[in-house]
């Protein structure tokens, strides 16, 4: 890999071009710098631009008017106009800096502003993000790089600039991002600094967990996930952050299963990964089985894993709360994991089971379901990920799925039957919809006027004692795929 610094800068955006050509007329230096300068010298298109100078904000300021600078690092954000789809880009400029002590591992004290671009340099996470471009045209040496990040890039290496423990001790959250440019980039992190990775990673305690889940979801987005939670694993990352998954190291499983917990675990998300799948289904391939461990009663074939879909979702909930995702994020991949467990055999589930199936997990949560379904397998280590059983529940899906799965799908509401029975609001309207539902997802002919009609008068003889019975049977029956005959026969054979 040979750097042409000529080459280079023909791929540099026409607006960079011209915000550093005003630089420039007006005396001052211009240099593009981090990880834009990396991502043209691997051939990548950056998504950022960074230039720096030594222009001061307000110098800054006088010659792009319609700027801003709201902050205390010397950074100026230019608003200019994109030539190519006529839209507003925002390009950040930075004055050369030089920065005090870090008292809290994530910013510093206090910003000084250096001298040249070698002070500026100095002071940057990693070699291969310490390389700046020249981009003024009187520029006689095009590339500053004093610490040896085109070497690191040729070599695939992510090095520290300077000392990596005072590196990691300025920014803590450093030590995360280079776990994250190592998978992203398929770089291996030099001993020293991955030395100094493991020497310092308690002070990740103190990094808001907002910051280090922003890192950890880049790490699951990339290619090579899975050697991402390996290494956040090897670096006692992981034991930090997610606690809950790595319980499932060594837990070996039963005969149908030839990887331990943790195995399975990383194997069900490098699935979802290879097929491109989002981060939801990712995330839950991931923690999907991270109740088994503490669930697990015998040993060695024989074991047995009862009721881990429910406690792995609880310990997925504080881990995902833990690292402060979304309220909804949170929800729909407890929701997978909860509901990972659902068993289909041809001719043992009936229509009616099917329908249940939809009203418990949500017709629009189908395709997540099968999804993970095959993420789960896959990481099981069975050669198929959509086996036959897989195809007919989806075809028994596509058969049922216009029929009425809620209480909003009958042809009579709450106030229907407030009307009809000439009663007040209250809990025996739920407890007779809920037995109405009941008998129309058995047999969804039946949700007519006429018959609901009747039904609904029949009922409202009944006690409220008598409906609330129904009403609770009529609940128990949406565990259909895990009640009865089909729980027995997943203990006998094992089945996922």
């Amino acid at each position: 890999m040979n750097f042409n610094a000529s080459k280079i800068k023909k791929n540099i955006p026409e607006e960079i071009k011209i915000v550093s050509q005003k630089l420039e007329e007006n005396g001052f230096q211009s240099y593009l710098v981090g990880g834009c300068v990396r991502d043209l010298l691997m051939e990548k298109k950056p998504k950022d631009w960074d230039l720096t100078t030594n222009a001061t904000p307000e110098e800054i300021q006088d010659i792009f008017p319609d700027s801003i600078y709201e902050n205390q690092f010397g950074t100026v954000a230019i608003k200019i106009a994109d030539n190519n789809d006529s839209t507003l880009n925002i390009i950040e400029i930075t004055t050369f800096r030089l920065e005090g002590k870090y008292t809290d591992k994530r910013h510093p004290d206090e910003i000084k502003f250096a001298k040249n671009i070698e002070e500026d340099l100095s002071r940057r996470d990693f070699t291969i993000n310490a390389i700046a471009l020249d981009t003024t045209k009187k520029s006689t040496e095009n590339l500053i790089d004093p610490f040896g990040g085109q070497k690191d890039i040729k070599n695939k290496i992510i090095q520290a600039v300077g000392e990596p423990e005072k590196r990691f001790n300025e920014d803590a959250l450093r030590i995360m991002r280079a776990i994250r440019l190592s998978v992203q980039l398929d770089f291996k992190i030099e001993e020293k600094t991955l030395k100094a990775i493991k020497k310092e990673v308690k002070a990740l305690e103190i990094i808001a967990n907002e910051r280090i889940r922003d890192e950890f979801i880049k790490i699951i987005m990339t290619p090579r996930a899975k050697k991402g939670i390996e290494l956040l694993k090897e670096t006692e990352i992981l034991k930090l952050i997610i606690p809950e998954l790595e319980q499932g190291i060594g837990v070996e499983q039963n005969k149908h299963h030839i990887y331990t917990v943790f195995e399975h675990n990383l194997l069900s998300m490098d699935y979802a990964v290879k097929k491109n799948y989002s981060l939801k289904i990712r995330l839950a391939a991931l923690l999907h089985d991270i109740g088994k461990p503490k669930t697990k009663r015998g040993k060695g074939a024989n074991s047995t894993f009862h009721g881990h879909e429910i406690v792995g979702a609880k310990m997925a909930t504080q881990a995902l709360n833990r690292l402060r995702f979304s309220k909804n994020m949170t929800e729909k991949i407890v929701h997978l994991i909860r509901y990972h467990l659902f068993y289909y055999n041809v001719g043992e589930v009936t229509e009616a089971g099917v329908r249940r199936f939809l009203r418990r997990v949500g017709p629009e949560n189908v395709e997540d379901f099968i999804k993970l379904r095959e993420a789960d397998r896959i990481g099981s280590g069975v050669p198929k990920a959509v086996p036959y059983k897989i195809r007919h529940l989806l075809f028994m899906i596509e058969k049922v799925k216009h029929d009425p799965i809620s209480p909003k799908m009958l042809k009579l509401n709450g106030n229907d039957i407030i009307k009809i029975l000439n009663v007040k609001p209250g809990p025996k309207i739920g407890y007779i919809l809920n037995a109405l539902l009941d008998e129309i997802i058995e047999n969804p002919e039946k949700n007519t006027l006429k018959f609901l009609n009747l039904r609904i008068k029949k009922l409202g003889k009944l006690s409220d004692i008598e409906l609330k019975k129904l009403s609770k049977q009529a609940e128990e029956k949406k565990e259909e795929f895990e009640g009865g005959l089909e729980k027995e026969m997943k203990e006998k054979y094992y089945v996922k």
